[in-house]
């Protein structure tokens, strides 16, 4: 069975410890708060020594020791230890009549402690962190219960001074925590006295305001001589409302960074108001990325907006075109669904990139996909939307008119797609692509007359892309070479 009691114990004492470390004063440097109470201690118990002992795990310190030059020793020869355990004042009054202390070495050699007397030193949670204590080289009579009294009150006044000492570690330490708290975070804080212009600062000012800010950046008026002149008037009316009616400060502005050039700042304050005096209290972040994103996705929605227009502009001209080169309403309807199917495979392509540009490979995989027996191979270009679109339209074309007509029409069919542009840097440079159908089991022949979908290839070929297309029907299939001005560079 496990012993209860030496596992309470053994806790108690880990939390005392613990405690003990919270206070920080081990192995710290004389200190003449302390000095001073064992000096006054000595003299009041006319006492050649008294100590201020820490009991650690394994030694006691002495935070000060008035006539003893030791700064510490073994706790298992410790007088003070037994106080410790046993949480109440300890005094013996000749240890050479006590059989705990009579070999001990400190009885026996230097010190040559004949008298003790020691009480705890109670922390704020009760623990046991040493003792305040006397100690006399010859025996002495006991202390009465008013100078054990007048003891302990010299050991809370000792305590009194490390909680003050100790929440002053604490909170330099949260402060220091909260300082790189804000470094880290890119949060700059800072406190204007409006009386003066005098500027404030802590955290990451170096980050939002330039390495400089400490000496460059002590007054209102720098900050807002960083500013370009339409933010500056903008700031300092923000600034005066806020100080004339005591409400919020909030604004957004551009600053001049030393070393990283325009930025942008947004800035957050309120008033700290004493009986006679005032100062804004605030934050301020850098929101540069924020700004860049906002002027993207505006860009990117007008862009949108145009690309847009211009598609609805392109179904109505289809449809509008359609209509009149249709049979009736089933092949209408037909060849409105083809027509649509192109200027999605299209959009596709625009929505797996920036909507300002397309892969061509991407387009031959969409365009792959609903004609399967169509191969293609060239390099891989990026076209603008309105090229996209017109080879789309292009490719869905000479597709459908293979699959009815062509090439596609019989199971044995096929298509070859290949392109080459001209070097970069070449005279007169130019993109160049075949289509050639082979395969099939129909003769080729020429059609009779001009078709809507001709008219629709001509128009995107030559009106919207500035080129060249020609057609010829050689006996294994029909044969189309574009040729159209090189202005596309390779994805």
């Amino acid at each position: 069975m496990r012993d209860g009691g030496n596992d309470g114990a053994a806790l108690q004492e880990r939390q005392r410890l613990e405690t003990l470390r919270e206070y920080r004063l081990l192995d710290t440097g004389p200190e003449p708060a302390f000095d001073r109470v064992t000096k006054l201690v000595s003299d009041l118990f006319d006492a050649p020594i008294a100590l201020i002992s820490l009991v650690d795990d394994c030694r006691q310190y002495f935070k000060s020791a008035h006539g003893l030059e030791v700064s510490e020793t073994s706790r298992d020869i410790s007088f003070c230890h037994h106080v410790v355990i046993g949480e109440e004042p300890l005094v013996v009054t000749d240890v050479l009549g006590d059989s705990r202390f009579r070999d001990n070495p400190l009885v026996t050699g230097e010190p040559f402690i004949r008298f003790y007397a020691g009480v705890p030193l109670r922390a704020y949670n009760g623990a046991i962190l040493g003792t305040l204590c006397v100690i006399d080289r010859k025996e002495r009579a006991a202390l009465d219960a008013h100078e054990i009294g007048r003891l302990q009150d010299f050991a809370a006044i000792v305590m009194a001074e490390a909680d003050l000492r100790r929440a002053i570690v604490e909170r330099d330490e949260a402060r220091r925590m909260l300082e790189r708290a804000l470094d880290f975070s890119g949060i700059a804080t800072w406190q204007l006295d409006p009386a003066t212009g005098g500027m404030r600062w802590h955290g990451a000012a170096a980050e939002l305001f330039g390495a400089d800010y400490e000496t460059a950046l002590v007054r209102a008026d720098d900050v807002l001589a960083r500013m370009p002149p339409e933010d500056r008037d903008r700031v300092a009316a923000a600034l005066g409302e806020s100080r004339d009616g005591g409400n919020p400060y909030s604004v957004e502005h551009r600053i001049q960074h030393p070393e990283r050039g325009m930025r942008w700042i947004a800035s957050r304050g309120d008033w700290d108001v004493w009986s006679d005096d005032a100062r804004l209290t605030g934050v301020s972040i850098d929101i540069t990325e924020q700004k860049s994103r906002q002027e993207n996705a505006n860009l990117l929605m007008r862009e949108l907006h145009h690309r847009m227009r211009n598609l609805f502009a392109t179904v109505s001209a289809i449809i509008s075109l359609t209509r009149h080169a249709a049979r009736d309403v089933d092949d209408y309807v037909e060849r409105i669904s083809s027509r649509l199917d192109a200027l999605n495979r299209a959009q596709n392509v625009l929505l797996g990139a920036n909507f300002m540009t397309g892969s061509m490979h991407a387009l031959m995989r969409e365009v792959e996909a609903s004609f399967p027996r169509i191969r293609w191979s060239g390099p891989d270009l990026l076209l603008p939307e309105n090229a996209l679109v017109a080879m789309a339209l292009t490719f869905n074309e000479l597709a459908t008119n293979a699959a009815k007509h062509g090439a596609l029409a019989s199971g044995s069919g096929r298509v070859e797609v290949s392109w080459t542009q001209d070097e970069q840097g070449a005279e007169g440079r130019m993109f160049h692509l075949t289509w050639s159908e082979s395969g099939g089991d129909r003769e080729i022949i020429a059609p009779d007359r001009t078709s809507f979908g001709t008219l629709l290839m001509e128009r995107s070929v030559k009106n919207n892309l500035g080129g060249t297309i020609e057609r010829r029907w050689d006996p294994a299939g029909l044969v189309v070479d574009i040729t159209l001005p090189a202005r596309w560079r390779e994805a």
